[in-house]
């Protein structure tokens, strides 16, 4: 992929929360949507089936992560051209409790994106009204912790940071588990003199091509399934203490619906419930999409380019069958 970032040289301002040693906190100016034709105001929503004359409708909300905005739209894209839907809307959360919360209160039908054990607690808060898709629709180990770039030599641990710049480790958006155990335990326990930037996705990736090109020490939070795995050389920390717990642990990332979903929309239900990616998949939806926007064109075109190529179609295809199957019985 050529320069990964350049749908992100738009973004307006960089939001960002800094909570140090201290405790002292700070707010940044607010990013820009990440994409065009996202439903940000009052939307009334419909049972998913029953749009405005009789058109199917879903929405499916969503968080800044390339991963969600790729399935999200994959799936977006699957319910538009292939089963006729006219109403499929895209609905943005700045954090990962807000996007649980409007799943539970039916503001929106679907989420995509729970990574488990991790977002255990946001679905037993909620209770029977989010319930969890059995299978994950990703298929391969994950991968998420601390990262820096290869060029910081003789970083191998969280605890090797101590001695080492830029005093600051630049994370994703609050509410991630991984944040949290960061700041509250892995700091405090390896007696680090950092800061944890609390920042929405696309930002982070910013920071991170800026501190490449500069060849500047860096730390950050990462994770696979994501394009940044092929695009960068760096490593994950080891964190020989255990201080992040279990939040580092390979995780199944499944999508989540509000109660009542699968029995409103069996179509769309069966759809998602097909759903499977492995890595490889998911890194080059991702680049497809990311060649899209930096070429203006939507999110949608580079989801209808990654399915142009053969074997893509013949990996959908099954989920296809399956959506058309439900709409039949």
């Amino acid at each position: 992929m050529d320069g990964g970032f350049g749908r992100m040289q738009d973004l307006a301002g960089l939001a960002l929360r800094i909570t140090g040693r201290g405790g002292g906190v700070s707010t940044g100016r607010g990013l820009r949507a990440l994409f065009v034709g996202v439903v940000f105001g009052t939307l009334a929503v419909l049972p998913a089936g029953c749009g405005l004359g009789g058109q199917e409708q879903i929405t499916l909300g969503y968080l800044d992560w390339d991963e969600n905005v790729a399935n999200s739209n994959l799936i977006r894209v699957l319910l538009e051209d292939e089963l006729d839907y006219e109403n499929v809307e895209l609905k943005r959360a700045e954090q990962v409790p807000e996007v649980f919360r409007g799943v539970a209160e039916g503001e929106t039908d679907v989420f995509m994106d729970a990574w488990m054990p991790n977002h255990r607690q946001y679905v037993d808060e909620f209770g029977s009204r989010v319930e969890v898709y059995r299978k994950p629709w990703y298929v391969g180990r994950t991968v998420f912790g601390v990262a820096v770039p290869h060029y910081m030599e003789g970083i191998e641990t969280i605890g090797d940071l101590k001695s080492s710049e830029p005093g600051m480790i630049t994370g994703i958006e609050p509410g991630a588990v991984l944040m949290e155990k960061i700041s509250q335990n892995a700091v405090p326990q390896y007696d680090l003199d950092f800061s944890v930037v609390e920042a929405s996705t696309p930002a982070m990736l910013l920071e991170l091509q800026k501190a490449y090109a500069q060849q500047e020490p860096f730390v950050f939070i990462a994770w696979s399934p994501h394009w940044m795995n092929l695009e960068y050389d760096f490593r994950y920390l080891e964190d020989p203490k255990n201080a992040l717990g279990t939040a580092d642990d390979p995780q199944t990332l499944h999508a989540v619906a509000r109660e009542g979903f699968a029995e409103d929309d069996p179509v769309a239900h069966a759809l998602i419930s097909a759903m499977r990616l492995d890595s490889t998949q998911v890194g080059s939806l991702e680049v497809a999409i990311n060649e899209a926007v930096d070429e203006g064109r939507e999110v949608e075109a580079g989801v209808r380019d990654w399915l142009k190529e053969s074997a893509n179609r013949s990996a959908v295809q099954p989920w296809v069958e399956a959506a058309r199957q439900a709409e039949e019985g």
